[in-house]
């Protein structure tokens, strides 16, 4: 009979805990060890505390079948990952010579003097298997105590992926035969709030099974997982196909994207397609819409440029908006976003233009309040988008909602 593998992550260090940097890690693992068929069941992050690491280790000792450590392994004195699996299990600790040699011919190398602390690096658990790091000092650890299989990893995300991959998952792959393989495939969606995504899928979500599917808000909208388990990768990917085209039958208008595609590079594809170039004049977003769309690769195929016209004389000097016109409609108006949209095209020989004014706040502007928003978009001589849209939050979340809502009008627009 298969073994269902149940998998845990712990990851050691205090820096995780006060949100210094992100587990980045246990998310990259998680998803790979998923590859494997082998179910991560739990999470854990304990700080730089030799009793707290211990009990840690007993938890997961008691209740996982394969335990992956990252951190800890470096040579400081708060680096406590062996001592607390030491202190639960009472194995000796000797000094790897490889490692040791390693170490020693780094520092000879480049001409400099190797403090003694280094020599912590090189310690492993007597009997253990050592897994070679080639990105990095200390070494990988496999150890078997008492039916659970324990992996301890350096901490440094390239170090933790290299040895992964070079030892961690042959050895995952033998234990579990890949008997059972898991794929998944996350859907992307905007226009859409995640309460109405889920009133769509009401029924699909009660009654799924394998395939599962998981709706999620994120920065650029609502995302959709899909995940599927079988014999077989093929196999796998054709329940999440299924499933896929069934959700897409659905709400398939929203649908904007699957798994690493962003927003940007969707309307940047959608504009290479017409053959059109776009230009932008910012107002409240100063810039972000712009910042947003470079970040594409490829952007300069398709982005003329921006004119982030904050203040009032900006949009005169070089929008050409007279004072004339500003004291009639305001720059906090429809007619003010149409009229920057057009002037972008123009002033940038684009035939495709977008633009943004509003009030980010904290106060209000031309007795409009705080979150309203104009968007517009020009093509080809004329205006095919005029928004208003009212948002909540704080002065950058309305900045940020509006460039995406300006993603979201383009890519309606354009697709």
């Amino acid at each position: 009979m298969t073994k269902n593998y149940q998998a845990e992550i712990v990851a050691v260090g205090t820096e995780l805990l006060l949100g210094q940097i992100a587990n980045t890690n246990a998310q990259w693992l998680s998803e790979q060890l998923a590859t494997y068929g082998i179910n991560v069941y739990n999470h854990t992050v304990v700080g730089d505390n030799l009793d707290r690491v211990e009990q840690a280790f007993r938890l997961a000792q008691s209740r996982s079948d394969i335990v992956i450590v990252t951190g800890g392994l470096g040579p400081t004195e708060d680096d406590l990952t062996r001592e607390g699996f030491e202190q639960l299990t009472g194995l000796e600790i000797i000094e790897d010579k490889t490692t040791m040699e390693k170490i020693e011919s780094y520092y000879k190398e480049r001409n400099r003097t190797m403090t003694p602390n280094n020599r912590k690096q090189a310690r492993v658990f007597k009997g253990a298997t050592v897994l070679k790091n080639n990105a990095g000092m200390a070494p990988g650890m496999y150890i078997d105590y008492q039916d659970t299989h324990w992996f301890f990893l350096p901490g440094v995300p390239r170090e933790m992926k290299q040895i992964s991959s070079e030892e961690l998952f042959p050895f995952l792959e033998n234990l579990t035969g890949k008997q059972q393989v898991i794929q998944s495939t996350v859907l992307k969606f905007i226009g859409i709030g995640e309460s109405n995504l889920e009133h769509e899928l009401t029924d699909m979500i009660h009654e799924q099974t394998n395939p599962t599917i998981a709706p999620l808000a994120q920065d650029q909208g609502v995302v959709i997982r899909v995940t599927a388990s079988a014999a077989s990768k093929a196999e796998a990917q054709k329940l999440v196909a299924d499933k896929k085209q069934e959700i897409l039958a659905r709400i398939g208008a929203y649908c904007f994207g699957e798994d690493e595609q962003t927003i940007e590079n969707k309307v940047m594809e959608l504009l290479a397609e017409k053959g059109k170039t776009l230009a932008a004049a910012e107002s409240l977003t100063g810039g972000l819409f712009s910042s947003n769309l470079v970040s594409a690769a490829g952007a300069s195929n398709v982005f003329a440029g921006s004119l982030v016209t904050y203040q009032t004389a900006a949009k005169e000097a070089l929008l050409g908006l007279t004072p004339e016109w500003i004291s009639e409609y305001g720059v906090v108006s429809k007619e003010c976003a149409e009229a920057m949209a057009e002037q972008a095209a123009t002033k940038l020989n684009t035939p495709t233009a977008i633009s943004f004014t509003g009030v980010a706040g904290p106060e209000t502007q031309e007795e409009k309040p705080v979150g309203q928003v104009y968007i517009a978009i020009y093509d080809e001589g004329k205006i095919v988008e005029s928004s208003s849209i009212l948002l909540s939050g704080n002065r950058n979340n309305i900045r940020e909602r509006a460039a995406l809502k300006g993603f979201e009008l383009l890519y309606q627009y354009l697709k």
